[in-house]
């Protein structure tokens, strides 16, 4: 079966044409020209902003013009994730998209579903005129996942509409109403790069088989971090047996839980059987503490050729030491909404860079402020107490949830129609680009709801099909009983 094979039809066409668009984040431009193709071959108003946003519009249909206007959102970027011994180049490749069962997932790839199926729903909507709608703006944002810039820049005045429907969110069922604020503490450890000793052995370090995931969707989830499990080891490496650290990376993306990272390291020769045997031990330990999360995690050392230069001893005892010891994962749970995580932060990617230099980038997020402050102090002052050259950005505000909403009482109402049963409401540890338009537009009355995803913002991405029908029915319900504007 292909993807186009799927219901409904309209939906899955669409998606099935996004996929076959190169659309990273900050590399929008392929993407938003479809999308201003498609509004120019159907003679619908609209409109690209500075940051590269675009908001396509769309007229009543008969009778429902004197509905409350509405805004259908989201987001065109995708994560770029793929196995390490997946050849694909986000930049140029189509994403390979398969069924899978009761599941679509890609080969070997992030899907892009998030936030390609919420993309493609608005489009569907703005292609049929038999829907039934009032007066309907679909926005389409840019670099969600890597700044959320372009709803950060959206200027006032861009969008018209009173409420805004959120079209990005991964639980069928689930209307959500308030989401996490976030920001990055990034360090750069500058080292001196030493001939490496003829005299060591070599060995290569390998974290892999990990799920990964979501840094805010599935922090809660218990899932290991590749980065802190090589930490941890070449930490016990370091109490057992001095060695020299030639290499070290890890992760890649801020909002991706890291799934492999690898080190290469030197050591008195004649040590191999003692350092295998502690990592195998190590290794062990861990297979048993993910077993019930990440049963495929493997951590192996192997032989490695000699390379030219090592890392100087004072910066790579540092650098250990404070992967080791940076919080990571969950830090606080929510008071006000049960189960809720508050805090947390995600080691996310360690790099090896040109002129000398290790990055070691971070993110953090909170549904309090204040709290979102802190922990990113906490690790902005560790990652400088190591000897790190410390930034950290400007960041992104929460989205406070409102029970009172009224589209939140006509989305629950819609659904109870529809499925005849009480959705749940919550709020969302991950990140919506909801409280940024709250800052240019704080009348908009905003709800978030979408189909099943798992594992977004790694290979295992997949999108539960059978959710996409009722997530689409819903929405169709739901722009149907959009009540008259006051």
């Amino acid at each position: 079966m292909k993807i186009t094979d799927l219901k409904p039809e309209a939906l899955f066409r669409f998606f099935d044409e996004i996929t076959k668009i190169p659309r990273p984040s900050k590399k929008e431009e392929r993407i938003v020209q479809y999308l201003k193709e498609f509004a120019e071959a159907r003679n619908l108003e609209y409109e690209i902003d500075k940051p590269g946003n675009i908001v396509i519009r769309k007229k009543a249909a008969p009778g429902f013009e004197n509905r409350t206007p509405v805004i259908l959102q989201s987001h065109v970027d995708m994560v770029c994730e793929k196995n390490s011994d997946k050849q694909h180049d986000f930049d140029n490749d189509p994403i390979t998209t398969i069924v899978d069962g009761e599941w679509l997932r890609a080969d070997g790839t992030t899907l892009g579903a998030d936030d390609g199926i919420g993309v493609a729903a608005a489009l569907a909507v703005l292609d049929d005129d038999t829907i039934e709608h009032g007066p309907l703006e679909c926005l389409f944002t840019v670099d969600e996942e890597t700044g959320m810039t372009g709803a950060m820049e959206i200027e006032p005045g861009f969008v018209k509409g009173d409420i805004l429907i959120n079209l990005d969110s991964e639980d069928e069922g689930e209307m959500f109403i308030g989401c996490a604020g976030g920001m990055n503490t990034v360090a750069a450890f500058s080292y001196e790069a030493e001939a490496a000793p003829t005299k060591l052995s070599y060995f290569e370090i390998v974290v892999s088989g990990l799920k990964g995931g979501h840094s805010g969707g599935d922090i809660h989830a218990g899932l290991g971090n590749a980065n802190k499990l090589l930490a941890r080891i070449l930490h016990q490496v370091g109490k057992a047996m001095e060695f020299r650290l030639a290499s070290i990376e890890g992760g890649n993306l801020h909002n991706a839980i890291p799934r492999e990272a690898r080190a290469v390291i030197g050591v008195e020769a004649g040590r191999k059987e003692e350092l295998s045997a502690l990592v195998n031990t190590l290794a062990s330990d861990v297979e048993r503490e993910l077993h019930k999360t990440d049963s495929g995690v493997s951590i192996v050392v192997g032989s490695a050729q000699t390379p030219k230069e090592v890392i100087d001893q004072s910066t790579a005892g540092k650098l250990v030491q404070c992967l080791f010891l940076l919080p990571n994962g969950v830090i606080g749970m929510s008071h006000e909404i049960e189960g809720l995580v508050e805090t947390s932060t995600n080691l996310a990617a360690v790099k090896m860079k040109p002129g000398n230099t290790i990055s070691v980038e971070t993110s953090q997020r909170s549904s309090v402020e204040s709290q979102k402050q802190l922990i990113c102090d906490v690790i902005y002052d560790m990652l400088a107490l190591f000897g790190g050259h410390v930034s950290a950005s400007d960041g992104y505000p929460g989205w406070a949830p409102n029970n009172d909403s009224p589209i939140l009482k006509a989305t629950v109402e819609a659904y109870k129609k529809l499925f005849g049963k009480e959705p749940a409401v919550k709020a969302i540890h991950a990140g919506l680009e909801c409280g940024l338009f709250l800052e240019k537009y704080p009348h908009l009355d905003m709800v978030s709801f979408g189909p099943t995803l798992r594992d977004v913002h790694s290979p295992q991405e997949r999108l539960e099909i059978k959710t996409v029908d009722m997530f689409w029915r819903h929405l169709l319900e739901v722009l149907k009983q959009i009540p008259v504007k006051a």
